[in-house]
């Protein structure tokens, strides 16, 4: 009798799982606002491009979230296998293993120390701040019913950092410009997190995972998103008036408040059903938005490449 062969099954691919684990494509919603600080910070130093920062922020940036979504998947695993909503992220089904995604994580974390370090020496001293920052949210539903001031104050770098990575220690500590909007970011960023954790309101009371929806519900925790995004619309403000922004970019923050007004009004805490589509049209239409008409005005006003 002839062996029957065997069939080698093919194994997964583990860089496509592990970016699908860190979700890459959502770099859209904080990197934007890491280039308008940038180019605002050139634009004001040199009315000129500087197209190798701007290269190593892009990597900077990219690697620090990836670093920050890696470590939140690993830390809240046993979470995720509870939550039927979750429980489909690659480490709970096993299409990637826990050792890959601290390979992954390790590899990310060099490439950041790596980027910081090309930048300034500044950026390469502030960077273990940044990434603690980063990490500390994934342990935030375990200690505070207010997750989402940590993911503020983490999201708070991105425009900071890139402002100094232009300007370096004299730049950031005599405008207020880059302050401002990491203000906005992180508000606007923790606000439509605080939207998109009412999901999971319910689960999270089950299965003990913190959460400000869960502790105060969801009509509260829709009415502190809004509180939340008139921040942001008023630090969008002060971060054009600081720099000095011109007409288009007073367009991008109308066009913000009128998304945001519309994101608010689809979700009600008796329909949660169009969650996904203020978490990731209506936002996505916020960054690119606000990123287009922000260089836009920077180029009017006679940025160069």
């Amino acid at each position: 009798m002839s062996a029957t062969p065997v069939v080698a099954t093919p194994e997964p691919n583990k860089v496509r799982a592990f970016l699908r684990l860190v979700m890459i494509e959502h770099s859209v919603f904080a990197l934007p606002f890491a280039y308008i600080s940038a180019l605002t910070a050139m634009w004001l130093q040199s009315r000129t491009v500087h197209w190798m920062q701007l290269a190593l922020i892009t990597v900077a940036m990219v690697s620090a979230r990836t670093v920050a979504m890696s470590a939140n998947r690993i830390l809240d695993r046993d979470f995720d296998a509870l939550n039927p909503r979750t429980a489909r992220r690659e480490l709970v089904t096993g299409q990637l293993s826990v050792r890959s995604a601290w390979v992954g994580t390790v590899v990310a974390l060099a490439i950041f120390l790596t980027s910081a370090a090309l930048l300034s020496w500044l950026c390469l001293a502030l960077a273990p701040v940044a990434i603690a920052l980063l990490v500390l949210y994934s342990y935030g539903k375990r200690f505070t019913d207010f997750p989402q001031v940590l993911l503020a104050l983490a999201q708070f770098v991105a425009p900071v950092g890139a402002w100094i990575a232009v300007t370096d220690h004299a730049g950031v500590l005599t405008s207020a410009a880059p302050y401002a909007l990491g203000i906005a970011v992180g508000t606007w960023i923790g606000g439509f997190d605080l939207i998109y954790s009412c999901q999971d309101a319910e689960i999270d009371r089950r299965i003990g995972s913190r959460s400000f929806p869960a502790r105060f519900g969801i009509v509260t925790a829709l009415r502190a998103s809004a509180a939340v995004h008139a921040a942001s619309l008023a630090a969008f403000v002060w971060f054009g008036a600081a720099a000095g922004l011109g007409w288009l970019w007073w367009v991008g923050v109308a066009l913000t408040a009128v998304v945001l007004a519309y994101e608010h009004t689809i979700v009600r805490a008796d329909d949660l059903s169009r969650v996904n589509r203020a978490f990731f049209t209506a936002n996505g239409v916020i960054g690119i938005g606000l990123f287009g008409c922000g260089v836009g005005d920077l180029l009017i006003h006679g940025l160069a490449a």
